[in-house]
């Protein structure tokens, strides 16, 4: 289990950090923090959220999986409406980057959880 683990803690650490530095450049100086902050989240919430799939992936996947999207929505809607106000974080880039953290590391999820 924890290989596994590891194993999609590295490929999402590295998607996301491939990412992060794409959109900096399009976000630039002043959307940096924001695009930093949302990696953070993403790798912490795609972590969690793999790990207990993998846990359930015999008995409950599709459920396990369909809140571990929900979930995702969730921390979306509460980072929206509350963190990124309340830190001050240009919503565009914070926003953003979040939803392409998590849909391009989403797709990592069923090549691991097969192979």
């Amino acid at each position: 289990m924890g290989t596994r683990i590891a194993r999609f803690a590295g490929y999402c650490a590295a998607t996301i950090a491939v990412t992060g530095f794409g959109l900096a450049a399009v976000f630039g100086a002043r959307g940096r923090s924001a695009i930093a902050l949302s990696a953070a989240v993403a790798f912490g919430v795609q972590l969690l959220s793999f790990a207990a799939a993998w846990r359930f992936r015999r008995s409950n996947l599709f459920a396990v999986w369909g809140l571990g999207t929900l979930a995702r929505f969730l921390v979306l809607a509460v980072y929206g409406l509350v963190i990124v106000r309340a830190v001050g974080f240009p919503p565009e880039a914070a926003l953003l980057s979040l939803v392409v953290f998590f849909f391009l590391s989403t797709l990592l999820e069923p090549w691991l959880l097969r192979s």
